[in-house]
């Protein structure tokens, strides 16, 4: 449906303002299932990523099987490429940095995709950015910091995992970048079923190299219902769900904006901890929020220079 009124194109920003909240919720809260199934079932993290989201890519294709490949071999390998920075790479990457850094750093050092996409969308459509989108950036991402550290965590240096963590952020960077030319020609059921399938389909041979034993019949049978309830979850609505919403938003946001809404998934993941497990706020996590959430606004409202999000 198309507006043609200033009114009409407001309503479809507060929608696509509102998708990328949505999808930021369900990713900070996708932590506290994935700890449960992984600490409390023993999936593994890869077999977390890719039993998540072949499930996820199923659902889809029962749905978008008459359109199995793209229009051109060009969009075909910008889609494999999307799937592998916004799935196995970026999801591999993370996991291997928790093993060789500390928690602290991998969430500190991810929530600078944002910064790397700002540069990146100038770099690659020659753009400039705009001053409020710095401020906001760097603000919401003090925020973060400040979230991150209420709880006593110090930040150390791990060469090797703090690297990887960096390059988790970047994989996530690249890929709202070169799915941005793209979204326009096909629904986001497409663009999502292709970047699931990419991203399963490179993270396999992983899989059948861990050492640990596949939990396949856990994953069949689900005898506990917390494991099944928390799966379906991580599927419908952390997956399938806010990969639908997020490429949907990124129409209308753009790239840069809607990706700003990533600094508030340590936010989301502090505030569901309180409410789940029980876990306490501390005054500087209250810093946090209020910088983080200033971050955005200053980013969307502050009008200096020239908009890096022009479509």
């Amino acid at each position: 449906m198309k507006f043609n009124t200033a009114k009409g194109q407001k309503y479809l920003l507060l929608i696509a303002h509102l998708g990328a909240l949505i999808t930021v919720i369900a990713w900070g809260s996708s932590f506290l299932s994935t700890k449960i199934l992984m600490e409390d079932g023993g999936f593994t993290p890869v077999e977390m990523y890719v039993y998540r989201f072949a499930a996820a890519y199923l659902l889809l294709l029962a749905v978008t099987w008459k359109k199995m490949m793209a229009n051109s071999w060009r969009d075909e390998l910008t889609l494999a490429l999307c799937g592998v920075c916004a799935g196995s790479l970026y999801f591999i990457t993370e996991n291997y940095a928790l093993k060789l850094t500390t928690t602290g750093n991998v969430s500190l050092l991810a929530s600078i995709s944002p910064i790397f996409t700002t540069f990146l969308v100038a770099l690659m459509f020659k753009q400039r950015i705009k001053a409020g989108v710095i401020i906001g950036s760097v603000v919401a991402f003090i925020g973060v910091g400040c979230i991150i550290f209420s709880h006593g965590a110090s930040m150390e240096l791990h060469p090797e995992g703090d690297l990887l963590a960096l390059v988790a952020a970047l994989c996530w960077a690249i890929y709202t970048v070169a799915i941005k030319p793209i979204i326009p020609n096909y629904t986001s059921l497409f663009i999502t079923r292709k970047l699931f399938f990419y991203g399963v389909v490179t993270a396999l041979p992983l899989l059948f190299l861990q050492q640990e034993p596949l939990h396949l019949r856990l994953l069949v049978d689900f005898s506990q219902p917390t494991y099944f309830l928390n799966f379906l979850f991580l599927v419908v609505m952390c997956s399938m769900g806010a990969y639908l919403v997020w490429n949907e938003a990124m129409k209308y946001l753009g790239p840069v904006t809607a990706n700003n809404y990533l600094y508030m998934q340590p936010l989301v993941t502090m505030i569901a901890a309180y409410f789940v497990l029980g876990e306490e706020i501390y005054l500087l996590g209250y810093i946090g929020c209020v910088l983080i959430i200033g971050g955005l606004i200053i980013s969307d409202k502050l009008k200096t220079g020239v908009s890096a999000n022009k479509r």
